[in-house]
Formats: structure tokens, C-alpha cells, sequence
């Protein structure tokens, strides 16, 4: 079974004389849509490598679901899967935790308890009746090149299991813990792109045909009229051809615009990063 402790597989990308020069080793979902929504914030973690923007509640009881389900799915029983995620998350230190109007120490302390309430009802609603598959590998991280692409591409799985559906093939899933469920289901745009990162670090790395992404959300916040707590949506790749061109293209014109010299502007209508970013760009903080 691949494991997320095990080597990345990475791939290194050489240039002759002549070509451009990039500001990153690779892409990924991430920096992707970072890039995209906050080019600024995006320079400032993926270019000078500066992690200093503290990370938020809701992220933190995410981290801790998906440590719970990495330990779950490697075979550990569903209550020390669930201790090891609280202690994940107990570990994370105050100063990387944005708490907002949480300002007092006993303001954080209620703030860490909430947290904590929060992170034990999610993987409680999981953990009731999880979704079970024949895994092949956890958190499997790659760093593979892509024929047609000037950069490599780097992405983390969840899961990978045999495909139910085609014989010889993989399936990937993602789990994500939310306050509310998606809407647009397998058709939204991020899903996609995410799903498409995947697909080709796994295809790389086992060689197998990849048939599916599968997404499991699961809410956070217990449905008053008593739905289900999970919501499964799936992509099928082979439905989804013309996604990879556009993947393809949209990569490409990205990787264009940071090899060109540039400046970085602030996005302050961003939700999560925008007064930061605007905070480096009115100080100065980035170099261009």
C-alpha cells in the first residue's frame, strides 16, 4: 500500500538554453487557484515561500478529520483514528489559528473547545458508516510531468482504491468537511480541476487507469430535518474529455504569466488573504 510516509515520486523538469525560466518547481490545486484569486498572496507562499498567514478554524477541523481518516483507512480502529485527529489538532499552536473576534485567552480557550466539539461530531457522522474500499494507498503525494505541460504537477489523494466499475482501473477519493454542502455537485469547476490533478499524479505512480474521483463532504452541523450528514458526488473521466483541454490550456496560460516579468497586485476583495495582501503590497514586503 502506498502511504503518505512513504518517498514523493518526483520528476524534475530541465531546461536548455534559451527557455524560459519559472518562479516554481511545480503546480498544484492549490497554488493554482491561489494564483488565480490572489496573485500577490499567491507570490508570497509559492515563490518566496513565506508561511506566515495564520490558518483557519474551519481548516484546522479539517486537517484534523483527514488525519483521523488517513490513520482510519491504514487500519486503525475508528476511536484511536478519532484520538489521534483531536490531538492533531491540539497540537496546533495558537499563533497559527486565526480566532478572529476571539481576542482573549479565555475567548481562544472557548474558541478551542468549540473546535474540538465541532471535529468530534464530523467524524462521528463519518466514522457511523463510513465508506468502505479496497485501498491501494493513502495520502499518496506525486510530483510527475505531464507531457504538454512546462511545469510538473504535484497533488495528494486521499484515497486510492480499486475501481468497482472497470477492471484494472483505480478510483480516487477526496474527503472535505463542510459547513454546508457544495453546490453544483461533480460539475463544479474546482472539483474538476482538483480532480484532474489527481488523476494524472496517480495514473504516473500506478501506473493504472484512473476512472473516477470521488468526493465524500460531509456537514459539519447536524441537518435539523435529520438528512444524511454525507453528500457523495463522483466524476467520471471518461464523461469529462473536453475538462482536460481546458486544464491543459488553462495551465498553460498560467504558466505563461508568471514566466513573464510582472508585478504582483493585491486582491483585497479576497475573503481569506485580501487585507494581507494588501498589507505586503502598501509595505512593500515583496520584491518583485
Amino acid at each position: 500500500m502506498y502511504h503518505g510516509y512513504m518517498p514523493v515520486a518526483k520528476h524534475k523538469k530541465r531546461r536548455g538554453r534559451g527557455q524560459p525560466t519559472y518562479p516554481i518547481k511545480h503546480w498544484s490545486h492549490s497554488s493554482l487557484v491561489a494564483f488565480l484569486r490572489n496573485p500577490l498572496a499567491w507570490y508570497k507562499r509559492y515563490v518566496e515561500e513565506i508561511y506566515d498567514t495564520p490558518t483557519t478554524p474551519a481548516a484546522v477541523v479539517g486537517s484534523a478529520g483527514h488525519k483521523a481518516l488517513e490513520h482510519f483507512y491504514s487500519g486503525a480502529p475508528t476511536d484511536v483514528a478519532t484520538q489521534l485527529g483531536l490531538e492533531y489538532m491540539r497540537n496546533v499552536a495558537d499563533f497559527e489559528i486565526n480566532f478572529g473576534k476571539a481576542k482573549t485567552l479565555r475567548a481562544k480557550k472557548q474558541k478551542r473547545n468549540d473546535m474540538e466539539q465541532e471535529y468530534l461530531r464530523a467524524i462521528s457522522y463519518y466514522l457511523e458508516r463510513p465508506p468502505r474500499h479496497k485501498v491501494l494507498g493513502v495520502e499518496v503525494r506525486g510530483v510527475v510531468d505531464i507531457e504538454g505541460l512546462p511545469l510538473p504537477i504535484k497533488a495528494v489523494s486521499d484515497l486510492v482504491v480499486v475501481s468497482p466499475i472497470e477492471k484494472g482501473a483505480v478510483d480516487i477519493v477526496d474527503h472535505k468537511f463542510v459547513a454546508s454542502f457544495s453546490k453544483g455537485g461533480a460539475t463544479k469547476p474546482l472539483f474538476v480541476i482538483q480532480a484532474i490533478f489527481n488523476y494524472y499524479t496517480v495514473r504516473e505512480m500506478f501506473g493504472k487507469p484512473v476512472r473516477r474521483f470521488i468526493v465524500y463532504e460531509c456537514k459539519k452541523t447536524k441537518n435539523a430535518d435529520g438528512s444524511p450528514q454525507m453528500k457523495k458526488y463522483i466524476i467520471d473521466f471518461k464523461a469529462h474529455k473536453e475538462d482536460f483541454k481546458l486544464f491543459h490550456r488553462l495551465v498553460a496560460d498560467a504558466t505563461a504569466e508568471i514566466a513573464r516579468r510582472r508585478i504582483y497586485l493585491p486582491n483585497p476583495s479576497d475573503m481569506f488573504e485580501g487585507d494581507n495582501s494588501f498589507d505586503i503590497y502598501r509595505f512593500g514586503l515583496v520584491d518583485e
